[in-house]
């Protein structure tokens, strides 16, 4: 009986794992496909279409299929506390489909993988945390594989790579907040969704009706398959928030281990399939930087359990809890590896 339990609990948490990537795989690869092959080069006005589809699933999901059940937020903490969150989750979200306007997915997931190293260094800069050697030794490999791949990029874009970095940089910033801003609340994906999706929509709508309104507007009208290139974008959206199912699903069956690995497996998938799909050329030494960061990511991830595992008494590193603000994909850390 044992035995069976423990089968299927494996058998549940690789189901887990492959329903999140193929959800992640896919919203990369549709947003990408979206600006090459539709030739829909908007990249604020897909971000808005994804956080309108969010906004509706997630109150579907919560208000009238009551899925899961919805967390309380004073009227108060919105503004002072989701409305700061769900700003720096729309800028993350908006420079992570920027960057993959101008640059291949192969590039852009490698530079998101970034992440861990400038959440360390925010915190050390900003907030004067201290962190063993283990941990800066850690983001050795990361930093090393990202300067070797950015060197090494044949389709190198600066705008798409300074859009990709600054992602990375703002998924920390949201990471970082969400240990201040969210103290108290205990959200998982969806419930963020929920209170997030529509402050980002109210943020983005403006700009992306004065910055591209105009281009749509030309593009709606020389388009030749506007009906089923329209369904292709609102596609998109939905799958972006199903995304958030997969992800509450698959950190509820697996362990921070499990889910550091698969992460970064993700990404190398991620990379395997757009190559596959959009031919873009890829040097040896590019593969080798990549491979580089992403065992990098995995030894940090390692070392960050290691440390937290560690006994009561025993002095540990300082670092920002794994709350389930953390979990949403739009790293990706990984998670957010939104898209």
């Amino acid at each position: 009986m044992e035995e069976a339990l423990c089968n299927w609990a494996v058998i549940r948490s690789l189901l887990a794992i492959v329903q999140w990537w193929a959800f992640n795989v896919t919203v990369i690869i549709m947003n990408k496909w979206i600006f090459q092959k539709l030739d829909f080069k908007f990249p604020l006005t897909v971000s808005c279409v994804h956080f309108i589809c969010s906004s509706i699933g997630a109150y579907v999901a919560i208000k009238i299929l009551k899925i899961k059940p919805l967390i309380t937020v004073d009227p108060e903490d919105r503004w002072k506390r989701i409305f700061p969150m769900s700003f720096v989750f729309c800028i993350n979200i908006v420079l992570g489909n920027v960057s993959l306007r101008y640059i291949p997915v192969s590039f852009m997931q490698t530079i998101k993988s970034f992440t861990p190293a400038t959440t360390v260094i925010l915190q050390w800069l900003v907030w004067r945390k201290s962190f063993e050697w283990r941990i800066w030794a850690s983001l050795v490999p990361i930093v090393g594989g990202i300067l070797l791949t950015s060197m090494t990029e044949l389709s190198f874009n600066m705008f798409g790579f300074l859009a990709a970095l600054f992602g990375c940089l703002a998924t920390s910033t949201k990471t970082i907040l969400a240990e201040s801003l969210l103290h108290g609340y205990k959200f998982d994906s969806i419930n963020t969704v929920f209170y997030m999706a529509p402050f980002a929509t109210g943020i983005l709508a403006l700009p992306a009706l004065v910055l591209e309104g105009p281009g749509v507007i030309v593009w709606l009208n020389t388009h030749p398959s506007v009906f089923s290139s329209l369904s292709i974008v609102f596609a998109s959206g939905v799958l972006a928030f199903c995304l958030n199912f997969s992800i509450f699903y698959v950190i509820h069956s697996t362990t921070a281990v499990t889910f550091n690995v698969a992460g970064n497996l993700k990404v190398a998938v991620a990379v395997l399939i757009s190559w596959l799909i959009f031919k873009n050329p890829i040097s040896g030494l590019n593969a080798v930087g990549c491979a580089i960061t992403l065992v990098g990511c995995t030894f940090y991830g390692y070392v960050r359990h290691m440390i937290s595992q560690q006994l009561p008494g025993t002095p540990r590193t300082p670092r920002t809890p794994r709350n389930r603000t953390e979990m949403i994909p739009l790293v990706n850390e990984k998670l957010d590896d939104k898209v």
